[in-house]
């Protein structure tokens, strides 16, 4: 592949997805039905879900594992998000304090005509994600910098934001709204504008982001496929209950996974 990125390398790039694959640790490891029910399933909610979306148990089953894997993964995704920084010129992924820091000795143009050679950045995934007390404990961490500083400028960088955005963050503090020029909401299309000087870096970024992690996922010793055993297990807990018609017999496994010490459910679980 020609490589497109002049603000990462390509194998710095597969290094940096490689590790974000590794971040997703445990959710690669195969549910077995003991694994798939250690937090209790709700079967009810299942039994609705099929129905009302007229799907099969394969679909239902399947769609329940991958929303357990995935509650984690945003955080992986922050990751992402966050540390492909430290490959860019200028920029300090810290351990504690900050998600970014970057520095630019030949100046950052503000877009409302200040100028500061460091920014101090906190990241969210989506514009949605903070509530009001984490607003107000992130703007007065901020506001306290530009006091300590008055060379910076601080940006709350959103990967998900509701548009390309470059503007004053206003919030709530002890009741009030408040702003201030050097305190930001950028969404993540323009922080790479800033961090490369390039205006569509982000989408170039995205652009070979496919083939890298299909690339990552597919070399050899790279990412083992999860093989989960559900669907299969709970079928030989149905077939316990040979007189009952198939569907019949999948509900009452399904139930069996939250309802086994249950009254009825629990003299089910003593004829086995």
């Amino acid at each position: 592949m020609d490589w497109r990125l002049d603000f990462i390398s390509e194998e710095e790039f597969k290094y940096h997805v490689r590790a974000t694959i590794t971040k997703y640790g445990e959710k690669l490891l195969s549910y077995d039905l003991k694994r798939f029910n250690s937090n209790l399933i709700d079967p009810i909610k299942l039994l609705f879900d099929k129905s009302v979306y007229q799907a099969s148990w394969e679909e239902i089953i399947n769609n329940e594992i991958f929303r357990q894997r995935d509650k984690s993964n945003n955080n992986d995704i922050g990751y992402f998000h966050q540390n492909i920084c430290s490959y860019f010129k200028g920029c300090e992924v810290p351990q504690a304090g900050w998600d970014v820091i970057y520095k630019n000795p030949d100046g950052i143009q503000m877009p409302e005509g200040d100028v500061v050679h460091t920014l101090y950045v906190e990241m969210k995934n989506k514009h949605n994600t903070m509530n009001s007390a984490s607003s107000a404990r992130t703007y007065i961490k901020m506001q306290g910098q530009i006091l300590e500083d008055d060379d910076c400028a601080c940006l709350l960088v959103e990967a998900i934001a509701k548009k390309s955005q470059n503007i004053k963050w206003t919030t709530k503090v002890d009741g009030k709204n408040v702003q201030h020029r050097l305190i930001r909401r950028v969404s993540m299309d323009q922080f790479y504008e800033i961090l490369t000087g390039e205006e569509d870096a982000f989408y170039k970024m995205c652009m070979v982001l496919p083939d890298i992690i299909n690339l990552v996922v597919n070399e050899e010793g790279g990412v083992s496929v999860p093989r989960d055993t559900v669907i299969q297990e709970l079928r030989n807990v149905a077939a316990l209950y040979e007189k009952q018609s198939e569907e019949l017999s999948m509900s009452m496994a399904v139930c069996m996974l939250g309802f086994s010490s249950y009254m009825g459910f629990k003299d089910q679980m003593e004829k086995w």
